[in-house]
């Protein structure tokens, strides 16, 4: 049995898919640690839509979603099958809820996606389901993840994912390997905190509570998956914490 009903990942910048990094490893790692579980719902901020649209799709592929990496990193591919069954549930639970939502049948899966996902599982043998970011902010996110928890109460072979960054801000990059700035530890470490006591009011407000906030976040999109995360799961277990570019954050997070 899976210790995480799931998890916040950091996926950086693509990449990270072919780096020394530290995070690297440690997804590696993770994946080799935790059980296999049957399935995976991923939200990723690189899927922002109107509504809390599901894909459904019998096989995904991995979009490369950027440009200015080397060669290497087009060239690699990952395709794990869709799961309909369970992305039907969803659907059908977001909509007895009131969330709105959709499905869609594009089998294109972001770098926010295949790159974690082929990392903690490189066979690409996982059935996944993404989910979209839709509107509302951290509030309507963290609702998304309540949600998807009771959709998958029955299941405890379901890992829901948040794959996005504590901190990120692509404006004040350094190289990759240059140490954390100041104010993105700052912030970090101010989630981590409000994490650890699960003090939702606070990190639904956290641009208006936490410090260097616009700094870290510019806009908000790669932190809202964190809110689906922690709503899916109950208390935060801090798994791993570095910093990539100097002010992305590659801190994870597994939620009981």
């Amino acid at each position: 049995m899976n210790p995480y009903r799931s998890l916040f990942l950091g996926h950086g910048a693509p990449s990270l898919a072919l780096s020394s990094h530290p995070a690297n490893a440690f997804l590696r790692e993770l994946g080799q640690q935790l059980p296999k579980p049957r399935a995976a719902i991923v939200v990723s901020p690189h899927w922002m839509a109107p509504a809390f649209a599901v894909k459904s799709v019998p096989r995904f592929e991995a979009w490369h979603d950027f440009s200015g990496f080397p060669r290497e990193l087009y060239a690699l591919r990952y395709a794990p099958e869709g799961d309909a069954v369970l992305a039907r549930k969803v659907f059908e639970g977001l909509s007895a809820a009131g969330i709105p939502t959709a499905l869609d049948s594009n089998p294109r899966i972001d770098h926010g996606v295949w790159v974690p996902l082929m990392l903690l599982w490189p066979e690409a043998d996982v059935p996944t389901v993404q989910v979209a970011v839709g509107p509302g902010g951290p509030a309507a996110l963290w609702r998304l993840g309540e949600t998807l928890k009771s959709i998958v109460a029955d299941r405890d072979d379901v890992l829901v994912i948040g794959s996005g960054s504590l901190v990120h801000n692509l404006r004040e990059i350094d190289p990759e390997f240059a140490p954390a700035t100041e104010w993105a530890r700052d912030f970090d470490h101010w989630m981590s905190v409000h994490l650890a006591s699960r003090d939702q009011a606070a990190l639904t407000d956290y641009r208006a509570q936490a410090p260097s906030a616009a700094r870290a976040h510019p806009s908000d999109e790669h932190l809202l998956p964190l809110f689906a995360a922690a709503g899916a799961g109950g208390a935060a277990n801090k798994l791993h914490e570095s910093f990539s570019y100097g002010s992305l954050s590659m801190s994870a997070y597994g939620f009981t």
